[in-house]
């Protein structure tokens, strides 16, 4: 069984004991559980059921496992002939979760 998600406008294919990284949550906790309800798609293995936009009475039961910040990604800029150089670094913030259940 799978589903199909919307989180912060980015799609996930989530199963059952995955973990799946998502944009930063502010208002969550770690440890706390969340439901989602933008669910797109769902396969139960014996039929698909594809919303429009969404499924209804579909939810998703994840837990919180951590808040963390990606790898530096490195911003150069430079002009030539001019002295100009700026360096800049990144890091994304991103939230861990673990797909609990699917409700159907």
């Amino acid at each position: 069984m799978y589903a199909i998600i919307d989180i912060k406008g980015i799609q996930h294919k989530v199963e059952i004991d995955k973990i799946v990284k998502v944009p930063f949550m502010k208002d969550t906790e770690i440890g706390s559980e969340i439901e989602i309800d933008q669910v797109l798609l769902l396969n139960d293995d014996k039929k698909i059921k594809i919303g429009d936009p969404v499924v209804k009475n579909v939810k998703v039961i994840a837990e919180v496992l951590s808040h963390n910040k990606e790898k530096k990604i490195i911003v150069f800029k430079k002009k030539r002939r001019k002295g100009y150089e700026k360096k800049q670094g990144h890091r994304q913030n991103f939230t861990q979760l673990k797909i609990k259940e699917i409700r159907n």
